[in-house]
């Protein structure tokens, strides 16, 4: 039944799409439908340690966009989103029109956007010390050169929230650079306005997340510039567990690691099964695809307080 529902390479719907120039990223398929609009399409496939895994995770890609499509409605932030819903989507793409297979298997999954230009950075927010984060205090007392108070934890809560951008890796991981860094790039204002906005939209986020008894450790988000009106647009997933570390409060024990709604089993496997990081990944077991599964819908369910919409 599950397997169904999987997507993963264009096949499902690149018929349709191929009059369209077309990208890929590591989950997401792009099309551009104008010069002002694309169409983001998130499959089922997962990464780790920058591979792309031969296996697929279950309707993984509508968690990521049903999530988006929650935080961008909710937010109250501009952001690059024009719909979601595949009717108006199909009334953007004549060719989805008269094809049922492509638009079902498009549904759910797709999200037609704004053409933006993006800034060349990711701009993350920690308010807790954990990943890379964690790895460079230990080293320096210093995250992306924000000195922060001795004697944290691995998970400790930061006393507020800290800018720590990063540069975009066309593979590879991101880079951590400090605020200057940023500023010598592209320029103080819009170092600062993106500052703000990364801040405010973390905060507000993680009071949300709070409530439904979640952590919200830290994100990173995506923003472009409106080429129109020069304004800064949310763009990308956002706040999902892709791109987002989000942690059970209940469970909540700083001094290590702490249990997250994303790719933790997948990871643990691959740690254990005798993988060199470095050769085709292996296949993952369906229990470990299927719990991962069920973590990335328990994260849609918990944070929107809503069930998962298991019928596209």
């Amino acid at each position: 039944m599950l397997e169904s529902r999987v997507a993963d390479v264009p096949e499902l719907w690149s018929n349709a799409l191929k009059a369209y120039p077309h990208t890929s990223g590591k989950v997401r398929e792009i099309y551009q439908i104008s010069e002002s609009s694309l169409l983001l399409v998130a499959t089922d496939r997962i990464s780790a340690y920058d591979w792309i895994l031969p296996s697929l995770i279950p309707d993984k890609g509508r968690v990521l966009t049903g999530l988006s499509d929650f935080w961008f409605d909710r937010l109250g932030t501009a952001h690059h989103r024009i719909s979601s819903d595949i009717n108006e989507i199909a009334s953007a793409v004549p060719e989805l029109a008269t094809d049922d297979s492509a638009r079902d298997s498009l549904s759910g999954r797709s999200m037609l956007v704004k053409r933006l230009q993006i800034v060349p950075f990711e701009c993350v927010v920690r308010g807790y010390l954990s990943g890379s984060g964690w790895r460079e205090y230990k080293r320096d007392g210093k995250v992306c050169a924000i000195p922060l108070p001795t004697g944290l934890q691995e998970s400790s809560r930061l006393p507020e929230p800290i800018f720590t951008p990063a540069t975009k890796a066309t593979s590879g991981h991101d880079e951590n650079v400090s605020f200057d860094r940023m500023v010598n790039d592209i320029g103080t204002d819009l170092s600062e306005k993106l500052r703000s906005a990364s801040i405010g939209v973390y905060t507000r986020a993680s009071e949300w997340a709070l409530q439904q008894g979640l952590i919200l450790a830290d994100t990173k988000f995506e923003w472009g510039l409106d080429p129109a009106t020069g304004e800064i647009v949310l763009a990308d997933e956002v706040l999902t567990p892709d791109s987002s570390r989000y942690w059970d409060a209940s469970l909540y024990q700083p001094g290590g690691a702490q249990p997250s709604f994303d790719k933790q089993f997948v990871r643990d496997w691959l740690d254990q099964s005798g993988w060199d990081h470095s050769s085709t990944p292996p296949v993952l077991p369906a229990d470990i695809v299927a719990k991962t599964r069920s973590k990335y819908v328990e994260s849609f369910e918990r944070v929107t307080r809503k069930p998962f919409p298991w019928q596209a």
